[in-house]
């Protein structure tokens, strides 16, 4: 009887070490398989296809998000947008960051400090408060439906900083880690109520559209060089 008990235990061992080994072979793959749902491999950063693999392991549908979306603005030049996510509540706008070291910044400042080798070295960077203000305010001129739908904004920081002192973040504006993103998505569905729209399938097209410019190899190189000319000029555009 104990032989035989002691056989079942070995056999049921032996069948969940099969299945750990299985789910770590099939993993990759799965999270493969997530990322093309929405983006291909070789757009934007890893960071920014490592947060839509947390989205949609958390249960936020694939063709709810929109990834390296480029609009025209009214001044002819263009704006790139990390993340967008349609949802009941509104348009959820995020712009991602990779840093190193401590992170200092202020809503009202223009530009941000990278603090590194403990206090040793600094370095500006534009205030992604600001910039993400600019790719929803760009956004809202395109279609008119969006004067009357909530946006919000979510700037992720992945990479091995830490958020010292954020302050002075405007309403519905978020600044956080990875981590929170879940607690983030929860906290605006759960304290916002649906927003009134008029045409969903208008705003699918546009952000379609705008993730196709996004991948249009000469639009990118016109963007880039136009982001370059500005900050040759101490002025910021995205």
């Amino acid at each position: 009887m104990i032989e035989t008990i002691i056989l079942i235990c070995f056999g049921l061992l032996l069948l969940l070490l099969l299945l750990l080994v299985v789910d770590v072979i099939a993993t990759p793959n799965r999270n493969k398989k997530h990322i093309l749902s929405v983006t291909s491999l070789d757009r934007g950063t890893s960071s920014e296809r490592a947060l839509i693999l947390k989205l949609i392991k958390n249960g936020v549908p694939s063709k709810a998000i929109f990834h390296d979306l480029m609009l025209k603005r009214e001044d002819n030049e263009l704006s790139q947008i990390d993340l967008v996510i349609a949802t009941k509540q509104g348009i959820i706008v995020l712009e991602v960051k990779d840093y190193k070291g401590w992170i200092y910044g202020s809503g009202n400042n223009n530009y941000w400090t990278q603090v590194l080798s403990y206090g040793k070295k600094k370095h500006r960077f534009y205030n992604p408060i600001k910039q993400n203000k600019n790719h929803i305010k760009y956004l809202k001129t395109k279609l008119k439906q969006f004067d009357n739908i909530p946006f919000y904004s979510i700037i992720v920081f992945y990479g091995d900083c830490s958020l010292k002192e954020i302050d002075y973040v405007p309403k519905g504006t978020y600044v956080a880690k990875p981590k929170r993103i879940i607690e983030l998505l929860n906290q605006i569905q759960n304290n916002n109520f649906p927003a009134p729209y008029t045409d969903k399938k208008e705003i699918v097209d546009l952000f379609k559209e705008a993730v196709i410019l996004g991948g249009d190899e000469e639009a990118q190189n016109r963007h880039i060089n136009n982001i370059n000319n500005n900050l040759g000029k101490h002025r910021v555009y995205d």
